[in-house]
């Protein structure tokens, strides 16, 4: 049986005031209430951070900064795998604060407070690149 492309999936880890921004998924989709960094999927022909920009103003109406982009984590959900490319942003000056448009809700964690239990699977080894960056 072949196997299928992953999909690529860009995710965001917006720092503010020492914080960062995770998002809680909406009901209705798979992984519904677990918490993520926001972010989606890169369509066809796009590069990852114009999707990162797309998928961050749709979602949270807001404009970010790339500091450092991380590398991809590759994940396999049973419905099918990902290539996850994490990016840790920051707001820009002129940039709204982040609404919840398409989540459940959002919150700002310090760093030490982004491992829990309901963060997304994929999502979780994104924190080990994270601890990296001073």
């Amino acid at each position: 049986m072949p196997s299928e492309t992953p999909v690529n999936v860009v995710c965001a880890l917006i720092q503010h005031e020492g914080l960062i921004l995770l998002a809680k998924r909406p009901e209705g989709k798979r992984l519904a209430r677990l918490w993520e960094f926001p972010g989606g999927k890169v369509d066809p022909g796009e590069q990852l951070e114009q999707a990162l920009h797309r998928e961050l103003q749709e979602e949270l109406g807001c404009q970010v900064t790339v500091m450092h982009s991380g590398p991809p984590v590759l994940h396999r959900y049973p419905w099918g795998e990902i290539q996850l490319h994490p990016f840790l942003c920051e707001l820009t000056e002129q940039s709204p604060a982040p609404q919840a448009h398409e989540h459940l809700a959002l919150i700002w964690c310090a760093r030490h407070e982004l491992q829990r239990p309901d963060l997304a699977p994929a999502d979780v080894p994104v924190l080990e690149w994270l601890k990296t960056l001073a």
